[in-house]
């Protein structure tokens, strides 16, 4: 893994604050087992700890207690949703409202940046007031923890990286939006190494992505434009498992300046361990799975339903089984419907079965026992990952 590897800086205590609370762990369990599977290899090289998707101090305060100093900032719940579709007369309005709470709603109506791409920012009223309103508040917010981080590590005497995350939108992040979010954290000190833009397409759990990848390739390199005019610093593509189409666009256009969290997936990786020796045991999962996917799926950006592929009964054999909720096709006759919806009801159900008292514990059992097979699978896995990352570089 280390030669595929070669040229990438790795992450490996990284998990966020929802998956963990899903699967019942803490910050410091999180980078106790890192650091034990680290020492366990040898591991000698560099690596990093990412305390993912924080949105409250006693988030950081957690994370920076175990020892993490690379901190994901999650404004989300202080963004408008909504903002995209207000009328002029909404708009006006609710920017009447933010005026004495944000400082820079007269500072971008300036003539229009061009990037090194030849694309063209245009700061119209329209333009921000519609981001004032979208991400003002998510602006404020991220900044003031920030600034807490930077109080929480000084006092540690610590260095520490800041990512900002603001992908977890409906609608994809204008230049201007992205302009304005990232200026207003660097002027006010924010250690920004990355950031993470809602992107065109779709970037759904567990499956590629969703959408032209010649249009996302120019809206990345625009992207990827302002982070070096205005940084330089990373853009970073959450939800990023499985997305081996979109990687060498992503490679070629931040020149290989890009953070790519894509652990997601090892869990389902596990479970093609489980398919493979104890298969009885990867049908009663499947099914448990099935009850739980309506709820788990609720805080996740996903379209698989219940209905896109048949209930294990329904299925013959065990290699079925395992090809309806664990492979992945690339190319699928039209008409077929959605061929992916088994991976996605098993992603978003990983909770609920890690912290189910008799699958939990199975589950736990089956990896250890069968560790060769899950080291060949997961290497697979990742050397496909990182291939299609470095043809792109």
């Amino acid at each position: 893994m280390r030669t595929a590897g070669a040229g990438f800086a790795p992450i490996f205590a990284q998990q966020s604050i929802r998956e963990m609370t899903r699967t019942s762990r803490s910050p410091q369990g999180v980078m106790d087992d890192a650091l034990a599977a680290l020492e366990a290899v040898q591991w000698e090289e560099l690596h990093g700890a990412d305390a993912d998707h924080l949105k409250t101090e006693e988030d950081v305060d957690c994370t920076a207690a175990a020892g993490f100093t690379f901190f994901t900032i999650d404004p989300s719940g202080h963004v408008d949703q909504q903002a995209d579709d207000y009328d002029e007369t909404t708009l006006r309005g609710k920017v009447a409202g933010l005026r004495e709470s944000i400082s820079w709603l007269d500072c971008y109506t300036q003539k229009p940046i061009v990037l090194a791409t030849g694309a063209k920012i245009d700061f119209t009223e329209g333009e921000v007031m519609r981001a004032a309103v979208k991400y003002g508040p998510a602006i404020e917010a991220a900044i003031g923890l920030a600034d807490y981080i930077c109080q929480v590590q000084t006092a540690a005497n610590r260095e520490h990286e800041i990512e900002l995350s603001i992908d977890e939108t409906e609608q994809p992040t204008s230049l201007a939006e992205h302009w304005i979010i990232a200026d207003q954290c660097l002027l006010r000190g924010v250690k920004l190494v990355s950031l993470a833009p809602r992107f065109v397409g779709d970037f759904e759990k567990g499956v590629d992505y969703i959408g032209d990848v010649e249009i996302l390739e120019q809206s990345l390199a625009n992207h990827a434009a302002i982070a070096r005019q205005l940084g330089p610093y990373k853009l970073s593509l959450h939800s990023g498992s499985d997305k081996l189409s979109m990687y060498p666009a992503l490679a070629r256009a931040t020149q290989g300046h890009f953070h790519v969290k894509t652990a997601g997936t090892s869990y389902l990786e596990a479970l093609r361990v489980i398919a493979i020796h104890e298969p009885g045991l990867f049908r009663e999962i499947c099914d448990f799975s099935r009850t739980r996917y309506d709820h788990d799926r609720a805080t996740y950006h996903v379209h698989a339903t219940l209905d896109n592929v048949a209930p294990p009964s329904e299925l013959i054999g065990d290699r079925q089984l395992e090809q309806a909720y664990l492979e992945r096709w690339e190319d699928v006759p039209e008409g077929q419907g959605f061929t992916e919806a088994g991976r996605q009801i098993l992603h978003c159900t990983f909770g609920s079965v890690l912290t189910d008292s008799g699958f939990g514990k199975a589950f736990n059992d089956c990896v250890r026992t069968h560790g060769d097979t899950y080291t060949e699978v997961i290497a697979e896995h990742f050397s496909k990952h990182l291939a299609a990352l470095q043809s792109g570089c």
